[in-house]
């Protein structure tokens, strides 16, 4: 049975992973201090109520910081999103991360999937309005979306999240990749003006710290953010949590670097790809979509490299796998493995 999420390095023998998608910088050094640091707190209980944290995000990400809910990285919250709202119907694209499909099973509802179609190559259409109905009561979106690395522009998600506000309907915006493709992309700015809006961020992904744990929410609407709020455990977020969070939060040039790096790799990445014969879907994140008509998930496995295979994900199939994109030197490691394949 292949895994619903990549990253599985506990069960298998893996020397390179590029199941992933962390920033291929690494972590900072100001990160790692912080983290150290942390250890003569752990006799402390956390501050409960994350102010530290709470002023040097909302610096970060120019927002007051009564929008902001945190959370044990990104997927805690998109469960108390749901437990908090206690939606009748939702409305996911896919393919898409599966974490919206197992938050919202958690409430007894009705889940209805949007397909996007290949040879759209997976992008977003007016289609989807046609689905968003009074019915509906919370979409999920990506942005840019998991797997397919596709990011959808900001004047169709206005048309979106208006045309939702109409219909009453709660928009999930997930962000959690938005950082490697240029903050002039992200609806983080917009946030005040929309009352259905809920935002959704990580800290994992771009300042590769998938092991802290450590995700916030955008969200100018108090009443909304109150719910989900109150869906949130008490000292959720450890100390490690939190000093790595406010490290992080100082490191704008990092974020500007990496996306200018990951540009570059990526590219790289794509034409090595389509030299091979594989198919590579147009993407602006730190990871590639591609299909293959070779087995290539086990044969690179035998070689201590894993990949995702994206067979399991819904409206995917045989064939399709997703790739991070990392360093040029595992990334070259990585593309002469799949050209010794037979």
């Amino acid at each position: 049975m292949k895994e619903i999420h990549g990253g599985d390095i506990y069960r298998n023998s893996v020397t390179l992973d590029f199941s992933v998608n962390v920033n291929p910088l690494g972590i900072l050094e100001p990160v790692t201090k912080a983290l150290k640091e942390a250890v003569k707190k752990c006799q402390e209980y956390p501050d409960i109520r994350a102010e530290r944290l709470t002023r040097e995000v909302s610096k970060l990400v120019g927002v007051p910081g009564e929008y902001l809910a945190f959370g044990n990285g990104a997927s805690e919250l998109f469960m108390a999103i749901v437990h908090g709202l206690k939606p009748k119907k939702t409305v996911i694209p896919v393919p898409s991360f599966y974490g919206y499909e197992y938050a919202a099973n958690a409430e007894e509802q009705e889940v209805v999937y949007h397909m996007l179609k290949e040879e759209n190559e997976f992008g977003l259409s007016e289609d989807l309005l046609d689905q968003l109905t009074e019915e509906v009561d919370i979409l999920f979106l990506a942005n840019p979306n998991n797997p397919t690395g596709r990011l959808t522009d900001k004047s169709f998600l206005h048309k979106l999240l208006k045309h939702c506000e109409r219909n009453r309907i709660y928009v999930v915006l997930d962000e959690c990749f938005i950082e490697f493709c240029g903050e002039e992309f992200s609806m983080i700015k917009e946030a005040a003006e929309y009352n259905n809006l809920i935002l959704v961020r990580a800290f994992t992904k771009i300042f590769s710290i998938p092991g802290v744990r450590l995700g916030y929410l955008v969200c100018s609407n108090q009443d909304l953010l109150g719910k989900i709020r109150r869906q949130l455990p008490e000292w959720n977020l450890s100390c490690f949590a939190q000093a790595a969070g406010c490290a992080c939060a100082g490191e704008r040039d990092y974020l500007e670097k990496t996306a200018d790096y990951v540009k570059e790799e990526r590219q790289f990445l794509t034409e090595n790809l389509k030299k091979m014969g594989c198919k590579v879907f147009p993407g602006s994140a730190n990871f590639l979509l591609f299909y293959s008509d070779k087995p290539i998930y086990e044969a690179l496995l035998a070689k201590g490299i894993l990949i995702r295979d994206c067979s399991n994900f819904r409206g995917l199939g045989k064939g399709f796998y997703r790739i991070a994109v990392k360093n040029r030197q595992e990334n070259e490691k990585l593309i002469k493995e799949m050209g010794e394949l037979k």
